[in-house]
C-alpha cells in the first residue's frame, strides 16, 4: 500500500497551474539590497517590485468594491522572503489586543498566504496587526481546519502609521518555512482585514462561501530561478525551569524541583524537518477552558503543546471530529489531564516531494506512580492526486511496559494498534468532495468488530451547502492513541462502562443569503440531523436542529436553534445526586437563542440562552459573558454559566454553575499578563491561573506561572498549587 500510495500517481503529478491562478499572477525578484525592518518602505528596491492591488471584496459578501484598497510589494534575497503592504485607511488603528497569536477577529490586520508546493493541500498564513502584533499558523486542505494560531515560526515585522494609510513592512527568512528550491511556481495570496468597516478583502478573487486563506483560490508567484537554499536551518532551544509545589489532596508538602531539557530542529533538507525533544516541559501552556458537560460522554478539548503543533494535520485529521484515530493528548497526560512524565521523542514530517508527504513519530513516556512507562510511535504518509485530491495512510501503535503478571490480568493494557487508509476527492473549484476512511484496530486476543468506516461527500455553493456522511464503528475498535466519542456508555448504577458500536448518520442542509442592502451581512439558514444507530440499527440518540444564524453588518451575531433530541437509553444515567434516569425512550425538544454585541467596542456582551425538556425534565440554561477592552493593552472578560436542571421524584434536581473571569494586561508585543480563573461546580473545582510571558527576543521567552485549585464543595478547601519559572532560548545553529 505504501508503495502504491509513493508511485501510483507519479504521471499525474504534473505542474499545476489552475485556469484561475492564471488571471492573478505575481512575479517575484532578487535584491541586493539590504532591507531594514522599519515600517519605512524607502530602500530603492520597492519602487521596481511587482505590485498585488485592486483587492477584492470577500466579507460580508463579495458585493461590490472594498472601502479602502490595499498594495503589497515583494522581493527576496538569499535568506529572506519581504512583503511591504500599504494599507489605506484613515483614524486610529483597532487592535484588541497586543498579545502574540491574537488572530484577526475584530482587528486591523493584513495576511500573506502561502502554499510553496501550489499543490493546495498544505501551506503557511502569516497574519500582522496595525500595531505588529504577529500570528501564524499552517494551513492543510481539510475543509473543519480553521487556523488556531498554535503554531509558532520566527519571522520579522514593523508597521507604521502615515495618517491617510499605514505600512506593513515583513521578512520571513526561508529557513522559516518549508519548500523545494527547485518549485518555480508558489500559490500565494493576500488579505486584508479593515475593521472599522467589518469588511474582508483578498488579492484573488475568493467565493464568500470560502475562508479567505482557502488554498483552492490562491494566485500564482512566479520566481525567476530555482528558490535559494535556505542555509544553517537547525535550531536549538533548550529550557531550564523550576517549580515550587504542593499538593495537599494526595497529602503531598512543599517540594521545590528543577530541571532542563531541550527541543531541537533539524532540516532534513528544505521541506522535510526532523523535530527532536528531550525532558519536555509544558508549564507554561494554558490551561484548558472548562465546560459544562450536559452529554452522555466524553468531550474534545483542543492541543496546546507546541511540539505536537507543526505538520499536525499529517497525524490528527484522519477519521471525523467525533471519531480521531490519532490524539495527542494522549500522550503525556492520563486520562484525567493529570501530567505523565516525557522522557523524549522524535517526530519527522513534511515532504518528500512535492506530491508526497510523510510524518514519523516516536515518543517515550515515564513511569509515574501506578502508570507504567508507555512508548507511543505514528507514521503517515500522504499523496497528492489529480488536482486537489488525497490519499493517505497511517500505523500507529501504544507499547505499555507493564509487568507479565499485570498483562496477563488485563491483556488489552499490553498494547493497541491502529491502521487506516483514507482517500479524499475534491474538484479543483473546491465546491464538491468526498471521502471515504476504513480504519482498523488490534489489540491482544481480539480479532472481530474492530473497524470503523466511513464515507461522504459534501457540495458548496454560493447560496447553498449540503453535507452527508455515513458511518459504522465496531466496539471492539480501540484507539489507545485516539478519541472516541460514543463508544463509552456509563451505567450509574453498576457505576461502569460498557462498549457499543454503533453507526452514524449526518444530513446538513444550509441556505446563505448575502443583501446588498440593510444591515445583514449575511444569513444562514441550517437544517441538521446527526443520528448514531445501535448495531440492530434501532436509534441511540438523534438529535435533529433547525434554526438561522445572522451576521451583521457591524460584527455582531444572533443565532436560533430549535432542537429536537431522540434517545433510547440502555443504562442508567445521572445528572444529579439523586436517583439515576431508568432505561427507556425520551424524546424532548430545546430552544436556544444566542446574541454576540458588535466586536469593536469598548463593551461586548455575548448572551445565550438555552430552555426546554431534558430527558424526563427541564432545563434553563444561561451564558453571559460582558467585556470591557482599552485597545489594545487591557481586557476584561466576565463570564458565568447556569444551568438549573429538575427532574420529576425521584430523581433529583440540580444547578451547574461555572463562572469563568479572564484579565489581561498586554505592556507591549512583548511582555502579556493574563489571569484566568474558573469556578466550576460539575468538576467541583475552583481554579486559578495567572501568567507572566516575556518574549524577550524572536521565539526566546521567560514565563512565571501561579496555578492553584480549590473544591467547591467543601467550597475553598486547598487540593494543589504551584509556583513554575520556565526560561527557553532560540538559537539558530
Amino acid at each position: 500500500m505504501l508503495l502504491s500510495l509513493l508511485f501510483s500517481s507519479y504521471f499525474i503529478n504534473a505542474q499545476n497551474i489552475s485556469e484561475f491562478q492564471k488571471g492573478f499572477q505575481l512575479y517575484i525578484q532578487p535584491t541586493t539590497d539590504k532591507i531594514k525592518i522599519d515600517g519605512i518602505l524607502d530602500e530603492p528596491v520597492w519602487a521596481t517590485t511587482d505590485v498585488a492591488k485592486n483587492f477584492v471584496k470577500k466579507f460580508p459578501n463579495d458585493i461590490g468594491e472594498p472601502k479602502r484598497q490595499t498594495e503589497v510589494r515583494f522581493t527576496y534575497d538569499n535568506e529572506n522572503i519581504y512583503f511591504g503592504f500599504k494599507v489605506y485607511d484613515s483614524g486610529a488603528a483597532i487592535s484588541r489586543s497586543l498579545k502574540r497569536d491574537f488572530g484577526n477577529e475584530g482587528n486591523d490586520v493584513v495576511g500573506i498566504m502561502m502554499d510553496p508546493l501550489n499543490k493546495k493541500t498544505n501551506g503557511f498564513y502569516f497574519l500582522l496587526s496595525a500595531l505588529n502584533v504577529q500570528s501564524e499558523d499552517q494551513l492543510s486542505l481539510s475543509f473543519q481546519d480553521k487556523p488556531t494560531w498554535s503554531w509558532d515560526t520566527k519571522w520579522f515585522s514593523a508597521t507604521k502609521d502615515y495618517g491617510t494609510y499605514w505600512i506593513a513592512e515583513i521578512m520571513i527568512p526561508l529557513k522559516s518555512i518549508r519548500y523545494d528550491p527547485k518549485q518555480l511556481q508558489w500559490g500565494i495570496n493576500f488579505l486584508r482585514g479593515d475593521a472599522k468597516h467589518n469588511e474582508y478583502s483578498n488579492f484573488t478573487r475568493v467565493p464568500p462561501i470560502f475562508k479567505s486563506y482557502d488554498l483552492g483560490y490562491m494566485g500564482l508567484l512566479n520566481w525567476p530561478a530555482a528558490t535559494p537554499s535556505s542555509k544553517n536551518n537547525n535550531i536549538l532551544l533548550p529550557f531550564i525551569s523550576g517549580a515550587s509545589t504542593e499538593d495537599q489532596e494526595n497529602g503531598k508538602p512543599l517540594n521545590t524541583t528543577a530541571t532542563g531539557g531541550f527541543d531541537a530542529k533539524v532540516a532534513l533538507n528544505a521541506s522535510l524537518n526532523l523535530d527532536l525533544t528531550v525532558n519536555p516541559d509544558f508549564s507554561q501552556v494554558e490551561v484548558d477552558q472548562q465546560v459544562t458537560n450536559l452529554t452522555r460522554f466524553n468531550i474534545f478539548l483542543p492541543e496546546r503543546r507546541a511540539f505536537f503543533l507543526e505538520n499536525s494535520d499529517l497525524f490528527s485529521n484522519f477519521g471525523m471530529p467525533f471519531v480521531r484515530p490519532f490524539y495527542s493528548r494522549t500522550i503525556g497526560l492520563d486520562k484525567d489531564g493529570n501530567k505523565i512524565p516525557i522522557l523524549f521523542g522524535a517526530r519527522m514530517s513534511g515532504n518528500l516531494n512535492r506530491a508526497t508527504r510523510i510524518g514519523m513519530m516516536n515518543m517515550q513516556t515515564g513511569k509515574q506512580g501506578n502508570y507504567a512507562a508507555e512508548n507511543f510511535s505514528a507514521f503517515t504518509l500522504q499523496r497528492s492526486l489529480l488536482k486537489r485530491s488525497v490519499i493517505k495512510t497511517y500505523f500507529l501503535n501504544r507499547e505499555n511496559f507493564i509487568s507479565e503478571q499485570e498483562a496477563k490480568k488485563n491483556p488489552l493494557d499490553r498494547y493497541g494498534r491502529n491502521a487506516g487508509v483514507t482517500f479524499e476527492y475534491s474538484n479543483t473549484a473546491g465546491t464538491f468532495s468526498s471521502w471515504t476512511d476504513i480504519h482498523k484496530s488490534f489489540k491482544s486476543g481480539i480479532n472481530d468488530d474492530d473497524m470503523y468506516a466511513t464515507t461522504g461527500f459534501m457540495t458548496n455553493r454560493k447560496h447553498w451547502s449540503y453535507i452527508t456522511l455515513i458511518g459504522s464503528l465496531g466496539k471492539n475498535y480501540y484507539t489507545d492513541m485516539g478519541f472516541v466519542q460514543g463508544i463509552d456508555n456509563y451505567d450509574a448504577i453498576r457505576d461502569t462502562t460498557i462498549r457499543i458500536g454503533f453507526k452514524n448518520l449526518f444530513n446538513s442542509l444550509s441556505y446563505r443569503l448575502f443583501p446588498e442592502k440593510g444591515p445583514i451581512g449575511k444569513m444562514i439558514v441550517k437544517i441538521e440531523s446527526f443520528a448514531t444507530l445501535h448495531p440492530d440499527n434501532s436509534i441511540n440518540q438523534a438529535d435533529n436542529k433547525l434554526g438561522p444564524d445572522i451576521q451583521f453588518k457591524n460584527t455582531s451575531i444572533f443565532s436560533l436553534e430549535l432542537k429536537n433530541t431522540i434517545v433510547n437509553l440502555k443504562y442508567p444515567i445521572s445528572f444529579t445526586d439523586d436517583v439515576p434516569l431508568p432505561v427507556g425512550n425520551y424524546v424532548f425538544n430545546q430552544i436556544q437563542l444566542k446574541y454576540v454585541s458588535d466586536l469593536r467596542k469598548t463593551f461586548g456582551i455575548e448572551s445565550i440562552l438555552n430552555i426546554g425538556q431534558f430527558y424526563n425534565g427541564e432545563v434553563k440554561g444561561i451564558t453571559m459573558g460582558i467585556s470591557y477592552r482599552n485597545q489594545p493593552h487591557f481586557n476584561l472578560l466576565l463570564s458565568a454559566q447556569f444551568n438549573n436542571i429538575v427532574f420529576p421524584n425521584p430523581y433529583g434536581s440540580t444547578n451547574l454553575v461555572l463562572i469563568q473571569p479572564r484579565v489581561e494586561w498586554n505592556f507591549s508585543t512583548k511582555l502579556f499578563w493574563s489571569t484566568f480563573v474558573q469556578y466550576n461546580t460539575q468538576k467541583n473545582n475552583f481554579n486559578i491561573n495567572s501568567r507572566l510571558q516575556y518574549r524577550f527576543r524572536p521565539m526566546s521567552d521567560l514565563f512565571l506561572v501561579y496555578t492553584d485549585n480549590y473544591f467547591t464543595d467543601p467550597l475553598f478547601k486547598n487540593k494543589n498549587r504551584a509556583l513554575i519559572f520556565k526560561f527557553s532560548y532560540w538559537f539558530n545553529l
